[in-house]
């Protein structure tokens, strides 16, 4: 089973990414506040996709004794499909982009 990341799905990642890290203020902190590395950013999507799964089998785990109904395992395997699949889409753009600067002629 695969999930497409559409552009739209993408860019909507990135932004509620960087709001996160950005913190409560909105656009307005970012003005005061330096921005986050990429290196953060990327942090922040891992612990997240990690959360999420561990969530999901934590769902699964409570449906098997009868403490979580089905909805509640789907959406959490939901979710932590759709945060693995655009961690892997960050990953290969990053892969692809340092690929392109090394066929780079010096």
């Amino acid at each position: 089973m695969s999930i497409e990341v559409g552009p739209k799905a993408a860019a909507a990642a990135y932004r509620k990414a960087l709001e996160r890290i950005a913190g409560p203020g909105g656009a307005g902190a970012e003005a005061s506040q330096p921005m986050a590395s990429f290196g953060e950013l990327v942090k922040h999507q891992l612990s997240d996709a990690i959360g999420a799964g561990r969530l999901a089998e934590q769902r699964s785990t409570d449906a098997l004794v009868g403490k979580a109904d089905l909805q509640q395992v789907v959406e959490a395997v939901t979710a932590a499909e759709l945060n693995l699949s655009t961690v892997t889409a960050v990953r290969d753009r990053v892969v692809a982009a340092y690929q392109e600067i090394m066929r780079m002629p010096m």
